[in-house]
């Protein structure tokens, strides 16, 4: 009945939904929008989408097909600007766009969300407002009221209430981390093999026991003790990197969790959502700041596209 895709940066997955929005294949290929076969803008994108899905279109014509993520950015598909807080299914659905496929049916790309506080700067996302319609289709009473964590590149912190994502903050710990791992100075003494279990865990608690302790701009100097540590030998230089990790992942949860409290507090779960490696890092350092997760969900992008489309009348 349904082709969805979650079309990223750097990967692209493709799912072939049934209409009650079960999962009957999966497919997934390296071709985000900064990796699209030649040539390069809109042929690129249809050859990716034709190479990953083709067959499934060819076979029944009557297919719909919907995506979500960069593929709508400025930089993909089609440009499917972003829609303001608060925004549901509905939302997404009714301010889609619609690009050719190449292979006949259009493709329907949901766009994204922007925060514009009055305080404060703003902040988008594009690809895990779908993740967070998935949750709350998964699971009901998460819409009433939750926090949703999303780790990754640029993790997500996003209060949703009344199924409607209200606010949200973006934290670029992923990319940090990545960056000063291959382009610092600290990060030359890191080997590339990764630490066994008890150094990884040595090098990850103290980070996030500094960053715990930390006072406001510390940071700065903390991180070049992701060197001095391993030059004096207080940490194994194989435990540097998980060091890192845990004192910008402590950064941020410093952050995040003060920015929560009060709704916190009142009840509001905290749901951990996406990679399951990754949510389990998470997990960790929430227990050791006192806040553990109240939930953890695996990938519910297919079920947050099967909901945009069949907002949009697809399904």
């Amino acid at each position: 009945m349904l082709v969805a895709l979650d079309w990223g940066t750097s990967n692209l997955r493709a799912y072939l939904m049934s209409a009650e929005g079960a999962v009957v294949e999966t497919r997934r290929a390296a071709r985000g929008i900064l990796h699209l076969p030649a040539p390069a803008g809109v042929g690129g994108f249809e050859r990716a989408f034709a190479d990953i899905a083709g067959d499934w279109v060819r076979s029944d014509s009557k297919r719909s097909v919907i995506a979500g993520g960069m593929v709508g950015s400025a930089q993909g598909w089609i440009e499917a600007p972003y829609v303001h807080t608060p925004a549901d299914v509905r939302t997404l659905a009714a301010h889609a766009a619609r690009v050719p496929s190449g292979l006949g049916p259009d493709v329907l790309i949901a766009p994204g969300v922007l925060f514009e506080p009055a305080d404060g700067p703003p902040d988008v996302m594009r690809g895990e407002e779908i993740k967070i319609a998935g949750a709350i289709a998964a699971e009901p009473s998460l819409g009433a009221r939750a926090w949703f964590v999303l780790p990754g590149t640029h993790s997500k912190w996003a209060f949703v209430r009344g199924q409607r994502i209200v606010s949200f903050s973006t934290y670029m710990t992923g990319e940090l981390y990545a960056v000063l791992r291959e382009h610092s100075i600290p990060g030359r003494l890191m080997p590339p093999a990764p630490a066994d279990e008890r150094d990884s865990a040595l090098g990850f608690d103290a980070g996030l026991a500094a960053a715990r302790a930390s006072s406001p701009g510390d940071l700065g100097h903390q991180l070049f003790a992701a060197r001095t540590l391993g030059l004096t030998g207080r940490l194994p230089r194989n435990a540097l990197a998980e060091y890192l990790s845990g004192l910008l992942l402590g950064n941020e949860l410093v952050s995040a969790l003060a920015a929560s409290r009060v709704t916190r507090e009142d009840g509001a779960p905290l749901v951990l959502l996406g990679d399951a490696a990754l949510c389990r890092r998470y997990a960790r350092a929430l227990e050791v700041f006192g806040a553990a997760a109240d939930a953890q969900l695996d990938d519910t992008a297919a079920r947050g596209l099967w909901e945009v489309a069949r907002a949009a009348g697809l399904v």
